[in-house]
């Protein structure tokens, strides 16, 4: 949805109204009152810092099963991007002198991510999105928070090491991902005559591989780990193997044309990469027990991520 054309005075006077009553909802002092009216004032112009400030809430699009980056547990998102988007949200807090600034959590799929990014319905989803280059010119990507190789998760007595042993055989993805288009592009290119489950969520294409529907699984190794952990006793069972496919990055994404928007983005992750704080916050979700069950993923950091954490980017990898 385009958002209507207003004047910088007519900006200022909705936005103005609007934080007003806000603030006034919650007793406000008139410190508080001019604090509030000086950050509209002071804004840069942006069209999803005024949606945000206009409906008082920013929306956070969430995923249900992308372990451990973006998931849900008792019907609440958390994960390792969702911490990072989270983060993103204290610092809007601040530049808009909004601290009673709502939170909504929108969730979505890897189908249908993109499409509610561009027509306004999420302000930013950090969740396992790669950024791609097809991808630029829809949406706008903050800088990388993780890297990783594109892989497939077997049972380990199935003997199958790389994807020339998936020959004649079934195989699950997510719709909707890179991983899917290049697995089917794999399998014309080595002709392989692939049976391709296209499933609707990681936890769905995992369980095909669980239940010898599919004799593999085939996404982002992180997430790869992330559903063998589940697993919990059994997680034994099974192996990540195969070249990878290709090497890619994660952003959040966000929609185009507004780059004080992305620069605010940027410059939070940017800020926890250097200072150290998102190198804990991966040994926080990839290295220690997590919900809900206290599942440890025991995936350590890799050399490629600690260079992104050293230089901080939003470019494509690949």
């Amino acid at each position: 949805m385009k958002l209507p054309h207003r004047s910088r005075a007519q900006r200022t006077a909705t936005v103005a109204s609007l934080l007003l009553a806000a603030v006034s909802a919650h007793a406000a002092t008139a410190a508080e009152l001019a604090r509030a009216q000086a950050a509209v004032d002071q804004m840069q112009p942006s069209a999803t810092l005024r949606k945000i400030a206009e409906n008082g809430a920013i929306v956070l699009g969430t995923r249900e099963s992308s372990v451990p980056f973006s998931y849900t547990v008792k019907q609440q998102p958390v994960g390792y991007s969702y911490d990072i988007a989270l983060k993103v949200v204290d610092e809007i807090k601040k530049r808009l002198n909004m601290p009673n600034l709502a939170v909504k959590n929108v969730q979505v799929t890897s189908a249908n991510r993109i499409s509610y990014v561009v027509n306004n319905q999420v302000d930013l989803e950090c969740g396992s999105t790669a950024h791609v280059a097809e991808r630029d010119p829809l949406v706008a990507f903050s800088n990388s928070f993780f890297q990783y190789g594109i892989r497939m998760a077997v049972k380990k007595k199935s003997g199958i090491h790389d994807y020339a042993d998936l020959a004649n055989k079934t195989v699950s993805t997510t719709a909707g991902t890179s991983d899917e288009r290049m697995l089917r592009q794999m399998d014309i290119d080595k002709k392989l005559n692939l049976r391709i489950i296209s499933a609707r969520d990681h936890a769905e294409g995992f369980a095909a591989l669980k239940s010898d529907r599919a004799v593999a699984f085939v996404m982002d190794d992180p997430l790869l780990y992330g559903k063998i952990a589940q697993e919990g006793a059994a997680r034994g069972e099974y192996k990540v193997t195969g070249t990878s496919l290709a090497n890619e990055a994660y952003g959040c994404m966000m929609r185009k044309g507004d780059p004080v928007f992305k620069r605010i983005v940027d410059d939070v992750i940017a800020n926890m990469q250097r200072s150290g704080e998102a190198a804990k916050l991966y040994e926080t979700w990839f290295m220690r027990p997590i919900p809900p069950d206290g599942m440890n993923l025991q995936f350590p950091m890799s050399a490629e991520m600690r260079a992104l954490f050293a230089h901080p980017n939003d470019r494509t990898v690949d």
